[in-house]
């Protein structure tokens, strides 16, 4: 570790290299320690001789972009290592197929032989944390990459005490004290506030910003205009997007976790809509007994705050949120498919077939520029920051590109974004934006407290659940959940707003996912099966771009006619794309691509070589049965009760355990994705 110190030392790192080769690169990173004085000009070529010949015999390429030129040298009395991080990748035969961009020179006398093999282990070691990578890729001189080191020793260090990335220790045990959680959660969050607005100072927050405005603006007015149509227009699409702005404001400016992206989501839309029906057949006043419901759930919502409720989310595992998650992804999935059946029903108007293939061809021309462009910076062509920017922009270009199509296809009649074209409550008929709960007959409001509690229950699954997907292990953040806090934001929101007929709002599944990965660094890892995949090694929580993201959403009540320009086939791409995006990285949904497939050419992940098939294919199936439980019950008539059926998932985990082994289940339901990249040590 010593020796590794040192090649972080101003006199023995370059940084951003030109090099066409690996040779290239050992011919100047030699002349640069020459021109230090670390090395004689005598020396200089018989140690680059000496690299060159030991590279041509094994390629000393790691993998996860990283080269380990190594040679034992009598030139050299004591062992030597440098570092350069080139300022393109070069390919230099890896294993993975990932180009060089780190490259470590490491050379000296044979009889320090035990020292060089402990600095290659090192630096594996070193080069295997995703963390150090993205540090030493960011790094802007030798002090940057000295501190990395010494974080990445930090980290690696042997304690008794809690590291402090493993936040979910703390954030699942009951604390005993009134609202200790939630002020546990202030005090974890609060030193990081400055932070959560300087570090959104990056081109990603305004890739980020661009595509999730569109991103979240779609759902929002979808979801107002199915909300409009199942209540007669007592709650629509003004309501709903003014509800998203301001609370999506508020909730980026007080939240404890910004990255979760508030909104009205498909369970809540169908709670909401089912209770009007309630109301409908009980001949009560829909809105006033909706502001009685709301009180209760968010007043419930805020006990559940500041009793601790949270830490039951630490009987919610894995098989719980993959089930959760699959079941939003394919409800964005579906709604952008039946909005296109829809339209398509126009092929068979033989006057105007147009209408149909154009927005069959609109929608999928934006999945396909979005998954392309966002998959570009795996590409070889241009150069690394060009593709980078393609890939952070891909589904913003794509949405632009494919409605300037259709602008330009202007003899086509398309439907457009559906938005009111004045503020207005949705339904005109005298009603004032406050909503006076008192209206509602005096029973409502004790009866009430009964889908007050289960509309509580649906908000605290529907926030925590998709809590924990955006704070996954995977996602690799650094500054900690607030799942306490973040419930009584959403539980005072959701009882001030029902005053003005305004949807309730959660963190939504999808949005949030899609906030995540817009606002990630990754790097592409082979696995062991030679499938390639991107993996997070840094995440920017910010709160600049749910702030911006709302703001625009707010403006967009102001520019309403420019918006009436947009076409519905682009955003149903949008749709497909962040729910097929969100599904990436579910492992139940890998597991079903496995039914079909030949079990000889099965992926080698890390359950499939820990536990048997047979096995892998019963837990799936238990899970596929959940969800199309769940999918069954939210169509049904007994949608109130949804939320009761995603609680008992947990029940239903706990008793998988006396049907499947624990080290199988400790496979199959494991909180963090393992490692699998692959990668060799250097020899």
């Amino acid at each position: 570790m010593e020796l590794l110190e040192k090649s972080f030392r101003a006199d023995r790192c370059v940084l951003d290299l030109e090099a066409s080769g690996l040779d290239d690169a050992l011919a100047k990173i030699a002349d640069e320690l020459t021109r230090r004085g670390i090395l004689t000009p005598d020396q200089r070529d018989p140690l680059v001789s000496q690299l060159l010949q030991r590279e041509r015999s094994a390629a000393t390429a790691i993998g996860q972009a990283v080269a380990v030129p190594h040679a034992y040298s009598e030139v050299l009395t004591e062992p030597l290592v440098a570092f350069a991080r080139l300022s393109h990748p070069i390919n230099a035969g890896a294993l993975d197929g990932v180009g060089v961009s780190y490259v470590f020179m490491l050379v000296g006398p044979e009889k320090a032989a035990r020292q060089h093999i402990d600095t290659l282990a090192a630096i594996a070691r070193l080069m295997s944390d995703s963390e150090a990578r993205y540090e030493l890729r960011h790094a802007k001189d030798a002090t940057d990459l000295a501190e990395a080191f010494l974080h990445f020793k930090a980290r690696v260090a042997p304690s008794e005490e809690p590291r402090e990335t493993d936040f979910h220790k703390d954030e699942m045990h009951w604390t005993g004290r009134f609202a200790g959680g939630l002020r546990d959660d202030l005090r974890r969050r609060l030193p990081s506030y400055v932070s959560d607005f300087r570090d959104g100072l990056h081109a990603k927050s305004i890739a980020s910003i661009m595509f999730l405005f569109f991103a979240c603006l779609a759902p929002t007015v979808t979801f107002g205009g199915i909300i409009g149509v199942a209540t007669h227009g007592q709650i629509g699409a003004v309501e709903t997007i003014l509800a998203t702005a301001i609370g999506g404001i508020l909730y980026a400016l007080f939240s404890g976790q910004p990255l979760n992206i508030i909104g009205t989501t498909g369970p809540l839309l169908v709670f909401i809509t089912t209770l009007y029906g309630l109301c409908v057949q009980l001949q009560l006043p829909f809105l006033p007994t909706y502001a009685c419901v709301s009180l209760w759930a968010g007043g419930l919502t805020l006990l559940f705050a500041v009793t601790d409720a949270s830490v039951l989310m630490r009987f919610f595992t894995r098989f719980t949120d993959e089930i959760f998650a699959a079941l939003i992804s394919l409800i964005y999935i579906y709604e952008a498919i039946a909005s296109l059946a829809r339209e398509s029903q126009d092929i068979n108007d033989v006057a105007n077939p147009s209408h149909a293939l154009l927005t069959l061809l609109l929608a999928l021309g934006t999945l396909y520029l979005a998954m392309n462009l966002q998959a570009f910076r795996r590409s070889r062509f241009l150069f690394p920051w060009m593709r980078e920017l393609l890939g952070d922009f891909g589904p913003t270009i794509a949405l632009v590109a494919m409605s300037a199509v259709a602008i330009w296809l202007n003899n086509v009649q398309l439907a457009k974004l559906d938005i009111p074209s004045q503020f207005a409550p949705s339904l005109h008929e005298g009603r004032d934006w406050f909503v006076n709960p008192m209206d509602a007959p005096v029973w409502v409001w004790f009866a009430s407290a009964i889908p007050g509690l289960l509309g509580a229950v649906l908000i605290y699954l529907d926030q925590n659940i998709t809590a924990r997907l955006v704070n996954s292990p995977d996602h690799r953040l650094q500054k900690g959940p607030a799942y306490h806090w973040d419930l009584g934001v959403i539980g005072i929101l959701t009882a001030v707003f029902s005053l003005f007929g305004l949807p309730w709002l959660v963190a939504a599944t999808v949005r949030s996912l899609n906030h995540v990965r817009s606002l990630a660094d990754v790097e592409e890892v082979v696995t062991r099966s030679g499938d390639r995949r991107d993996r997070v090694i840094h995440v920017r929580e910010t709160r600049l771009t749910g702030l911006a993201i709302h703001m625009g959403i707010g403006g967009s009540l102001i520019a309403l006619s420019l918006l009436k320009m947009v076409p519905m086939a682009v955003l149903y791409g949008v749709f497909l794309f962040m729910g097929l995006v969100s599904m990436k990285g579910n492992q139940f949904l890998e597991r079903l691509a496995l039914f079909p497939m030949e079990s000889s050419l099965y992926p080698q992940t890390h359950y499939m070589r820990r536990v048997p098939q047979r096995t892998v294919h019963l837990y799936t199936t238990l899970q596929i049965t959940c969800l199309a439980v769940l999918w069954i019950i939210k169509s049904s008539a007994i949608a109130i009760l949804f939320p009761l059926f995603i609680t008992l998932l947990v029940p239903i985990r706990i008793v998988a355990g006396r049907f499947f082994k624990p080290e199988h289940l400790a496979a199959l339901d494991a909180a963090e994705t393992p490692n699998e990249s692959s990668s060799s040590l250097p020899g």
